[in-house]
C-alpha cells in the first residue's frame, strides 16, 4: 500500500486552513519585525502610543488566529488519518500479516505533510502579494515613518518549512497509534471495543425508533464531524460580523480580508464534513431506500442531528467576535484618541444569521438531492 498524491489531495481542508493561518500571521509578523526597526525614530508620545498599539495588535492577531487555526488543522489531520485507516483496513491488515511493522506502514503517512506545505506556501506568497496595501492600511493616518517591506527568511522557515515537517511527523506518530490493531482484526474489519458493544446493546434494549437510532449512531461514530460543522458555523458567524465592524475600527481592506477568510474556511469545512458523512454512509442510505424510506427520511437521519451543532457554533462565534473586538478597543487601543466605542451589533448578527441559515440549508438541500443519484446496485457491489 502506497499513500499517493491523490490521497493527500483529499486534505484540501488542511491546505485551506494552513493558507489562511499563514497569510494572516505572515502579514502581521512581517509588519511587527519591520515596525520595530523604526522605534528609535519615534519621538512623539502620541505616535509612540500608536506604535505600541500596532505592535500589540500584531501579537494578539497572530496568537488568536494562528493558535485557533493550528489546533483545527491538527484535529482535521487526525480525522483524515483515522478515516484513511478505516477505509483501507483490509490492505493494512494484509501488510501487517506479511510482517510490515507499524512504523514502516505509518511512514507513508508523512506525505500528508504535503497538504500543509501547499497551504503554507500559498499563504506565505499571498501575504507578500497584498503586503504593500496592508502596510499602507496599518499606517493610513501617516503617524509613523515610512516602513520598508523586507523579506525575513526566518519567517519562511517558521511558517512554511517547520509546520510541514511537524505535521508530517505528527501524521506518522498518530498513524502508528491508530495502527496498533491486530492484523486479523483489520482483515475482519473488526474495530468494536467492549464499550461500543455495550452501547449498541443498550440502544437495542431501549427499543428506540429506527431513524432516531440511526441519527444517534451517526453522531456517535462521527464525533469529529460535529467539531468541523461547529467550527464552520463559528467561522461564518465571527468573521462576517467582525468584518463589518472593521469599517469603523480599522479599514475596508481589513474587513474584506476577514470576510473572504471567514467564508472560505466556513464553506470548505462544511462541505468536507457533509461529504464525509454522506460517503461514509452510502450503504446505509442504499439499504434504507430499499426498505422504502424517503429521500427526506434518509437525509434527516444522517445529517439532521448536526443542525444543533451548527447553531451552537454560530452563537459561540458571535460571542467570540464581540469579546475579541471589545478587548482590542478597551485594552490594546485604550490610550488612542478618537477610537469609537464598540457595542454589540444586533442587526448585523441577525443579518449574518439569516445569511448562514440560507447557506447551510442550500448546502443541505444539494446533498439531499445528491442522495437520489446514488446507484443502489453500484453501492452494494463496492
Amino acid at each position: 500500500m502506497i499513500i499517493g498524491i491523490k490521497d493527500s489531495i483529499k486534505l484540501l481542508g488542511i491546505s485551506v486552513i494552513s493558507c489562511c493561518a499563514v497569510l494572516v500571521c505572515t502579514m502581521f509578523l512581517n509588519y511587527y519585525i519591520d515596525i520595530t526597526n523604526i522605534k528609535d525614530l519615534i519621538h512623539s508620545e502620541q505616535v509612540m502610543i500608536f506604535y505600541n498599539a500596532q505592535v500589540s495588535t500584531a501579537k494578539v492577531v497572530c496568537a488568536v488566529s494562528g493558535g485557533c487555526l493550528l489546533i483545527t488543522s491538527i484535529i482535521m489531520l487526525m480525522f483524515y488519518i483515522k478515516h484513511y485507516i478505516d477505509s483501507h483496513k483490509k490492505e493494512l491488515g494484509i501488510l501487517k500479516a506479511l510482517g510490515y511493522s507499524e512504523l514502516k506502514i505509518a511512514g507513508h503517512f508523512a506525505i500528508f505533510g504535503s497538504s500543509v506545505f501547499l497551504g503554507t506556501a500559498v499563504g506565505f506568497g499571498g501575504a507578500f502579494f497584498i503586503m504593500p496595501l496592508f502596510y499602507d492600511t496599518q499606517n493610513k493616518d501617516k503617524l509613523l515613518p515610512d516602513i520598508e517591506i523586507k523579506f525575513h527568511p526566518e519567517l519562511f522557515v517558521y511558517l512554511v518549512l517547520l509546520p510541514t515537517v511537524v505535521f508530517a511527523l505528527l501524521a506518522v506518530l498518530y498513524a502508528c497509534v491508530k495502527l496498533r490493531i491486530p492484523a486479523n482484526s483489520l482483515l475482519r474489519e473488526n474495530f468494536h471495543t467492549n464499550a461500543k458493544i455495550h452501547k449498541y446493546k443498550d440502544n437495542l434494549k431501549n427499543d428506540q425508533p429506527f431513524l432516531t437510532d440511526i441519527k444517534k449512531s451517526t453522531l456517535k461514530s462521527r464525533k469529529s464531524l460535529v467539531f468541523f460543522i461547529t467550527f464552520a458555523s463559528f467561522c461564518f458567524s465571527s468573521m462576517t460580523q467582525m468584518s463589518f465592524s472593521m469599517k469603523d475600527l480599522s479599514s475596508f481592506m481589513m474587513g474584506a480580508m476577514i470576510m473572504v477568510i471567514g467564508l472560505t474556511l466556513s464553506v470548505v469545512t462544511l462541505l468536507i464534513a457533509v461529504t464525509t458523512v454522506i460517503n461514509g454512509n452510502k450503504k446505509s442510505i442504499a439499504m434504507m431506500r430499499v426498505f422504502g424510506y424517503s429521500q427526506k427520511e434518509c437525509f434527516d437521519s444522517l445529517l439532521g442531528g448536526y443542525r444543533p451543532a451548527a447553531y451552537i457554533g454560530f452563537a459561540v462565534g458571535s460571542i467570540y467576535q464581540y469579546a475579541l473586538l471589545k478587548i482590542m478597543v478597551e485594552v490594546v487601543f485604550k490610550d488612542m484618541k478618537n477610537v469609537p466605542e464598540y457595542k454589540f451589533d444586533f442587526p448585523m448578527m441577525f443579518l449574518s444569521l439569516a445569511a448562514f441559515i440560507i447557506l447551510y440549508e442550500l448546502i443541505m438541500l444539494f446533498y439531499a438531492k445528491a442522495i437520489n443519484k446514488f446507484s443502489i446496485k453500484e453501492i452494494m457491489l463496492e
